[in-house]
């Protein structure tokens, strides 16, 4: 017999008519054959009502405590569900997590799950009843009740659906499925049948409210199908899986930040160790870093511009006010008045120009580019704030992404024609460690044979990126990664590009034309550079990737050129001559990782 793991956000159980109508669907899913295990969160509003309960009382309330109070919102859920499904004539028992047996460190606020003992759930499934799971919290092993943080409750019906090897996960929330960017921003964006876990992964770290990030990390680590659908209709909503929805189209979602902060070192010195310094003091401030940008230096001197939460700016600017000397940077810059967006899909790896494409629709738009960074599936530029909505309905319309691509596949086409059982061995081996979140990474790679090109002194005006990409684009030459950052000469900005050696003379001919078409100040090429890769699933949630990383190069004196990172993957660029030696220290740093 199947079985379903059905979740119910606060929204679906906000109030005892919606209680009632999700204890429906859940005896619906259980008359059709399926054995059922509801995942539910608090009520409604009824964790703010917790914290200001909290706040009233005590002014720096005990996480313990907090947590304590904070999991009493899903036992009043759960128990509240269950009373329903009895009402409506079927059977139901309510677990909190440690009834459930639901293991986790210590970490109050933000626990990672170490294990799930199953057994009660499946002897319960197994005498009939539908069982209704506290989402959110669990017991670490002095049986102190724990939360998960923010997006718990999915990440809690995940990681039961992975344990009890479950046919499917559905995420029952307040809309229909996935779209190709947010409705609310855009009408036209379009809901979309199958979404990659790669491409949903970047689009929930670019704040697609669907899902949390670490929910979609758990359900890739073990080859968990999430659905997603509404609570109000039965419409089919939009699965979460593996492959893509279309192998042909480069881009399958668009996303804003709105509320982001631009930060920029000027004058670091191009030696190793520089970018550790920097990023080790940001990680102690618990600040998460998301653009980082670091251009190939000149004169010994580079610059490194990242973007962080626009409310951090202040801790994140006395971070790096603290080192400045330490360091031997010239000076530090912000800009609070910008936004990010940006474009993701599993195919643009495979294209050429999908960067071209994307800057150009900015450019027609009459919106700037301050900053850029690329990944194999994302191209993310920084904006001003105040263009940041003609921003995202540019690329929206650029890549056509309110129409259905004509390769498109349906996940059931999609099942039709694949193997259902590949890859189990690895997804039972994962199972079976006693910490289900722990960090896990899929490679450690280096790419070689590369070159790269910077156009320094790059006018810092409406349509130049677009033109620069649109040229190379033009003469045929595949480009890799791409990062524009501020130059700390003039205001103006340097942007640089990866490619393979063999294009390295045409692609300078290419910007030394450009450079001389805009007087920009200089153009630089180089080979015998190697882009060295970290992969994995939780590169964002374990924020110390970044600094073990720029660690153990600087232990290594491995000097960092370029810098381009995103969900899935940290690239850095470094000489050829010490790729082996990079690979090989960090894999021993990260061998209990690496799967």
């Amino acid at each position: 017999m199947s079985l379903i793991v059905q979740k119910f956000g606060g929204t679906s159980v906000a109030d005892p008519e919606k209680i009632r109508a999700a204890a429906r669907r859940a005896i619906r899913a259980q008359n059709q054959g399926h054995r059922v295990v509801m995942v539910v969160s608090a009520m409604g509003k009824q964790t703010d009502e917790l914290l200001r309960l909290a706040t009233a009382v005590s002014e720096k309330p005990p996480a313990r405590e907090m947590d304590m109070l904070l999991s009493t919102g899903e036992q009043t859920s759960v128990a509240l569900v269950a009373m329903a499904i009895d009402d409506l004539g079927a059977k139901a028992v309510s677990l909190t997590g440690g009834q459930f047996g639901m293991k986790t460190d210590n970490s109050y606020s933000k626990a990672r799950i170490r294990s799930i003992d199953t057994s009660r759930i499946e002897s319960l499934l197994d005498e009939g009843n539908i069982v209704v799971a506290a989402g959110f919290q669990g017991i670490d092993d002095d049986l102190n009740i724990t939360t998960l943080g923010r997006g718990g409750s999915d990440t809690t019906a995940v990681a039961l659906a992975a344990v009890l090897g479950a046919d499917a996960c559905e995420i029952h929330t307040d809309v229909d499925g996935v779209y190709t960017t947010d409705p609310r921003l855009l009408p036209e964006a379009r809901r979309v049948d199958v979404i990659s876990y790669d491409e949903m992964l970047e689009l929930a770290s670019l704040g697609a409210g669907v899902m949390h990030s670490r929910s979609i990390e758990f359900a890739k680590k073990f080859r968990v199908p999430i659905h997603v659908r509404s609570s109000f209709s039965d419409r089919e909503g939009t699965m979460i899986v593996s492959p893509a929805e279309s192998e042909s189209s480069p881009v399958s979602g668009a996303a804003l930040t709105k509320d982001e902060a631009r930060i920029t070192v000027l004058g670091v010195p191009d030696v190793p160790g520089m970018s550790q310094a920097i990023f080790s003091a940001i990680a102690a401030q618990k600040v998460a870093v998301d653009m980082v940008v670091q251009n190939v230096g000149a004169q010994g001197k580079a610059d490194v511009s990242f973007t962080v939460p626009r409310q951090e700016l202040q801790v994140t600017l006395d971070a790096i006010e603290a080192i400045m000397e330490t360091i031997g940077a010239s000076g530090v810059t912000h800009d609070a008045e910008v936004a990010k967006v940006s474009v993701v899909g599993l195919a643009m790896a495979r294209q050429k120009s999908v960067a071209a494409r994307m800057f150009r629709a900015l450019a027609d738009a009459g919106v700037n580019i301050h900053m850029i960074t690329t990944s194999e599936i994302k191209i993310s530029a920084l904006v001003p704030r105040d263009h940041a909505a003609d921003a995202l309905r540019a690329v929206h319309e650029s890549f056509q992404l309110d129409q259905r691509p004509a390769d498109a596949k349906t996940w059931a086409e999609i099942q039709a024609g694949s193997s259902p059982h590949a890859d189990m061995d690895d997804v039972v081996t994962r199972l079976q460690n006693d910490a289900l979140e722990a960090l896990t990474l899929t490679d450690i790679a280096i790419l070689e044979g590369q070159a790269r090109v910077t156009l320094d002194g790059v006018p810092d005006r409406v349509g130049v990126a677009a033109e620069i990409f649109d040229e190379i684009g033009r003469a045929g030459i595949f480009v890799d990664l791409i990062v524009q950052g501020y130059d700390g000469q003039d205001g103006s900005t340097s942007v640089s590009f990866t490619i393979g050696q063999s294009d390295l003379e045409p692609a300078m001919k290419v910007a030394q034309s450009i450079c001389q078409t805009h007087a920009m100040r200089d153009v630089r090429g180089a080979d015998g550079i190697t882009k060295l890769s970290v992969s994995g699933i939780g590169l964002r949630s374990h924020t110390q990737v970044g600094t073990v990383l720029f660690e153990q190069l600087a232990s290594a004196k491995i000097n960092v050129e370029m810098i381009a990172t995103s969900e899935l993957q940290v690239n850095v660029v470094i000489d050829s001559a010490r790729g082996d030696d990079a690979k090989n220290c960090l894999r021993a740093a990260f061998a209990d990782a690496l799967s």
